[in-house]
């Protein structure tokens, strides 16, 4: 299994709403002890635990699919999991589902014309700007201070599922992590 994480690379970006999937792997390669494999040629960050790879694209988040390509097709994986931040679900939410549109989020439209839209995905609620013409800025702001305090809850909720991915069904994950906010 290839789980990845979307975000941009960069201290400028670590605490962004949009690299909510970077934050999750490092707390996955964390949890798991995940040995970090030689890159170069993915354009990311590429740990192993298990049977399970873990990457973070360092094309930023326009070419996130370069990357998740270049990994799948070189280990020859079929079950892709990708985690990225979803403005159409409140802070704090967590929905799965396989397939779908990418609703604007270039992360997964890229991911989509790389491998196809038949992936698992892991939504994690960021909330929504007020006004639609600052959805570029908001994705991009770091988490407030209320959200930041329950950062670390929702992201090792986040592993939780991930996990639990491997020995059970979607539907099984779906029905039992899913939560409308942390």
């Amino acid at each position: 299994m290839l789980i990845v994480g979307l975000g941009n690379p960069g201290p400028s970006y670590s605490k962004n709403r949009h690299n909510i999937g970077f934050m999750v792997i490092d707390e996955l390669v964390r949890r798991n002890s995940a040995q970090k494999l030689s890159s170069s040629s993915f354009n990311g960050e590429l740990f192993k635990f298990s049977n399970h790879f873990l990457l973070k694209p360092l094309t930023y988040m326009n070419l996130s699919g370069n990357s998740i390509q270049a990994v799948k097709n070189f280990y020859k994986i079929d079950e892709v999991v990708v985690i990225h931040d979803d403005l159409d679900l409140p802070f704090g939410a967590v929905r799965f589902k396989r397939g779908g549109g990418h609703g604007g989020h270039n992360g997964l439209k890229s991911t989509d014309e790389k491998i196809t839209r038949d992936y698992v995905r892991v939504r994690l609620g960021i909330g929504k700007p007020e006004h639609k013409g600052e959805v570029s800025s908001y994705v991009l702001s770091d988490f407030n201070d209320e959200e930041s305090r329950h950062l670390s809850g929702w992201i090792a909720h986040a592993c939780e599922a991930i996990e639990h991915l491997e020995a059970s069904s979607l539907e099984d994950v779906s029905s039992k992590f899913s939560v409308k906010q942390f």
